[in-house]
């Protein structure tokens, strides 16, 4: 059984998702950020800290101090696109690349999401939660997103899903960095077949379940 450290606020949802949709065995050991401790007055080096991302119990799995990392047979693994794409194989099935040429797609969309997408829209997601005062946050965002964003809009205009005409590990991913975007409805609105792209995902029951247990985590 595979441990994922981490809480569904964070970058591990992705990871949650798939090993639902792989129906994997797993435990969640929660690993709260240190930041959020900090915001509730909380010394995340106190002793009676919850294990958090500055405890040396966790900093021994992850000397960078990020979550999510997945333990597995000795195989210790930070970074969560990493982490999915390692899962699929290791489960296989529909969700895990067929051969070497759908690996290397899936490689090259987690990299191209990475690089190019997922911090802009982190910054909408962001943003979208202070309000107004953040709309000019959003624009200088959403500049940055266009060439990305129109360059997925250009793929899904002739394949169904990110790689191999079937739903994989590959949509997951993506899926997870564009929703930090979401919530710009006028930025989705340009871009049609993204956003029934990631409708479509989102509705998928493992998703579900993941989101309702994100958002009954306190914030």
């Amino acid at each position: 059984m595979v441990t994922l450290y981490g809480m569904y606020r964070s970058r591990a949802t992705r990871n949650l998702w798939l090993l639902d949709e792989l129906a994997l065995p797993y435990t969640l050991k929660p690993v709260v950020q240190a930041y959020r401790l900090v915001a509730q007055g909380i010394d995340p080096q106190a002793p009676d800290a919850p294990l958090n991302t500055q405890s040396s119990e966790f900093l021994r799995l992850s000397p960078a101090g990020a979550i999510p990392v997945l333990e597995d047979a000795g195989l210790i693994l930070s970074e969560s696109l990493a982490i999915n794409l390692y899962l699929a194989r290791k489960a296989g099935g529909p969700l895990a690349p067929q051969d070497l040429r759908e690996e290397a797609q899936m490689t090259q969309w987690a990299l191209y999401g990475a690089t190019a997408i997922e911090s802009p829209a982190l910054e909408i997601a962001f943003a979208s939660q202070r309000g107004g005062e953040a709309q000019a946050v959003i624009e200088a965002a959403c500049d940055k997103l266009m060439r990305p964003l129109a360059a997925l809009e250009a793929h899904l205009e002739t394949h169904s899903h990110m790689v191999g005409g079937r739903f994989t590990v590959a949509d997951i991913n993506m899926a997870e960095m564009v929703r930090y975007a979401q919530p710009h409805s006028p930025l989705m609105a340009r871009f049609p077949r993204i956003k029934s792209w990631l409708e479509l995902c989102q509705s998928r029951p493992a998703f579900k379940k993941m989101w309702a247990t994100r958002e009954a985590e306190p914030a």
